[in-house]
């Protein structure tokens, strides 16, 4: 008799497998060139990838201070064998606005490329790109001092509201004087 129950899994793991390895080779088909190009304007003109810039720099940083602490006497060949490693490597940062660009691609239209390009190039987007961090710090700086009024206002209202309510009718507690509501 065949185990239908084990050839189920077998092709449903194998669909799984087959789609997780073809579905982005078809979706990357899909972008077309003129999409890559107006992405990479786009990311351009955002600066989406300038904070990429330092992952190479940082991670060598890094290994430098790990295998210095295992070899202080090599510290100099530890920094010069890193550095140019780190160099060959950094060729490979185009890789990654290779890929900034297709998710770009797949996520926005053309015209919805240029349309971020063209505004994030102009005097306004180059200065919301700049200003703009200042600007949202300072408005959750605004929200937070208005919220703390808000906060204090409902505090005192509610409170003044609910007093004549909440000790109306309530028993002093024997030896103490019975409490007036606040007018």
């Amino acid at each position: 008799m065949i185990n239908f129950a084990g050839l189920g899994r077998t092709m449903a793991a194998t669909a799984i497998i087959l789609s997780a390895v073809m579905v982005p080779t078809l979706r990357a088909q899909d972008v077309t060139d003129e999409q890559i190009k107006a992405a990479r304007a786009a990311i351009a003109a955002i600066n989406a990838t300038n904070g990429f810039d330092n992952i190479l720099p940082n991670l060598a940083e890094r290994l430098k201070t790990t295998l210095i602490q295992s070899s202080p006497n090599y510290e100099d060949l530890i920094s010069k064998t890193v550095d140019a490693k780190a160099l060959e490597l950094a060729a490979r940062r185009a890789d990654l606005e290779r890929e900034a660009a297709t998710i770009y691609a797949k996520t926005f239209t053309v015209e919805q490329l240029n349309a971020i390009a063209t505004f994030y190039t102009s005097d306004a987007g180059k200065k919301l790109l700049n200003d703009g961090p200042i600007a949202s710090r300072e408005m959750v700086k605004a929200a937070d001092i208005w919220a703390a009024g808000i906060s204090r206002d409902l505090n005192a209202a509610a409170t003044k509201d609910l007093s004549a309510t909440l000790t109306a009718g309530q028993q002093p507690i024997d030896g103490t004087a019975p409490v007036t509501p606040a007018q």
